[in-house]
């Protein structure tokens, strides 16, 4: 599909530049990363009259001061904050960016799409382990960590995406994430939820992962393959192959990619999860407890 070049008027132009460049210059110094994404986010809500009044002593009431004080991440949690296993050092800067990403999305400034491309593009430069060029990042993407994330260049993400990078998860070049998709790299024991095993998930070059569609934790979308909306991967697409259905299977393979294309039996996909398993080890001094308070022990056998 042809799209047209859109471009906002000079005065608007210049005010988005000025400010994206303003943030990145400050992301890239040494300056305390809350300070910066407290007061990005309070000038972005209109909060800084009040901000600069509660700080000269003046009264503000409780859920005011709860409104002001949530502006600087320091004072949030993010689910992803309890989990065990997770590098405490790197998800510190990366939680402070997520929540930047997060309240950033609720701005009215996000539906201006030439904007909001543009200054998730930068975000994405500093939480991704590696972002490349030309990316556009929609409304309501939402990850887990964010430092466990890399991404190639000219990819698109739609509204409401998912990105779990509890494990690592890997997006290639040109790769398409349509609405609603969810990519996972962890997945739960069947007994015991609590316990977690976390995988390489990889989007090869080319790929589309089409709408309200899901991947399994450590399986790949091969190279210019199309994920059928709905659908649910539970192992590995093949290159050029398209897949529907839950669980999803081979259906076809793309037009003119015939004589490059694997044979794919029965349009079953192979399930390599194992292979892309990535071991941890919980620290010997956590203070762990199952938020579940359950006796997961088997029932015994009447008399």
């Amino acid at each position: 599909m042809t799209k047209r070049h859109v471009s906002l008027p000079d005065g608007a132009e210049a005010g988005v530049r000025g400010l994206i460049d303003e943030v990145d210059e400050r992301l890239s110094s040494e300056e305390d990363t809350c300070e910066v994404v407290r007061d990005t986010l309070i000038d972005l809500h209109g909060d800084r009259e009040r901000w600069e009044a509660w700080q000269d002593g003046e009264s503000v009431s409780k859920a005011e001061r709860v409104r002001l004080q949530g502006y600087d991440p320091c004072n949030a949690t993010l689910e992803s904050e309890y989990y065990a296993e997770k590098d405490e050092e790197q998800f510190q800067r990366s939680k402070h960016l997520q929540w930047l990403w997060r309240q950033f999305d609720a701005t009215p400034m996000a539906d201006n799409v030439e904007f909001a491309l543009r200054f998730r593009q930068m975000l994405g430069n500093h939480l991704f382990a590696e972002c490349g060029d030309d990316c556009r990042f929609f409304k309501g993407i939402s990850v887990t960590y964010g430092h466990n994330i890399e991404i190639g260049d000219n990819v698109v993400i739609h509204d409401g995406v998912h990105l779990d990078d509890r494990g690592k998860l890997t997006i290639g070049d040109r790769a398409s994430i349509s609405d609603g998709v969810h990519l996972y790299s962890h997945d739960h024991d069947l007994v015991d939820q609590t316990e977690v095993r976390n995988f390489h998930t990889v989007v090869e070059d080319d790929a589309r992962v089409t709408y309200d569609a899901m991947v399994r934790a450590g399986c790949r979308v091969g190279e210019n393959s199309v994920v059928g909306a709905r659908s649910v991967v539970q192992g590995d697409v093949p290159d050029h192959h398209v897949v529907v259905g839950s669980p999803a299977r081979s259906v076809r393979v793309k037009p003119g990619w015939e004589d490059v294309a694997d044979d794919l039996e029965d349009g079953r996909l192979p399930d390599r999860q194992d292979e892309r398993e990535i071991e941890y080890e919980l620290p010997d001094d956590l203070d762990q407890f199952d938020e579940f308070q359950r006796d997961l022990r088997p029932p015994s056998p009447p008399q």
